[in-house]
């Protein structure tokens, strides 16, 4: 097993796209190349949102009559690359509650506010739209005051 995570650490080091990708908080070596392995260069997706979809990271719907039912996230697609992306997200969360930065203030009010777990697939599904624009754009990331 340690062989192969430094084999992935190589990569992860070796690759330009997995290294911007680890620029995100949340996004390590394993999930940085899981991300580029699957997605390529997002080009597949119009935006963060259809991929953050399409990785069962957005509440299910449940409308009838004109009336807006949002449900548990879907957890359709690849449940490997939602796994890491959530497993990255628990990991900020409880780092961020000894940060000052504007991320981890958002992430720690939102779980006061909405509750862990609601947090954490909220910071999972941010950090995969972030990762498709990182991506997609083929630009550094730049992290917010």
């Amino acid at each position: 097993m340690a062989q192969y995570d430094r084999h992935i650490a190589q990569i992860a080091r070796e690759d330009a796209r997995a290294r911007q990708l680890m620029q995100l908080s949340g996004i390590g070596e394993t999930t940085a190349t899981a991300l580029v392995a699957t997605i390529g260069n997002g080009h597949d997706f119009r935006n963060g949102r259809q991929l953050a979809a399409w990785l069962g990271l957005v509440p299910g719907q449940y409308s009838s009559g004109g009336k807006t039912r949002l449900g548990r996230i879907t957890k359709a697609g690849d449940a490997y690359l939602r796994s890491l992306l959530v497993m990255g997200a628990r990991a900020l969360l409880n780092a961020a509650k000894d940060k000052g930065d504007s991320v981890s203030r958002w992430a720690v009010e939102l779980a006061q506010r909405r509750g862990y777990w609601r947090a954490v697939v909220a910071i999972a599904a941010k950090n995969a739209r972030m990762a498709w624009a990182v991506l997609s754009r083929g630009e550094s990331f730049v992290k917010p005051a």
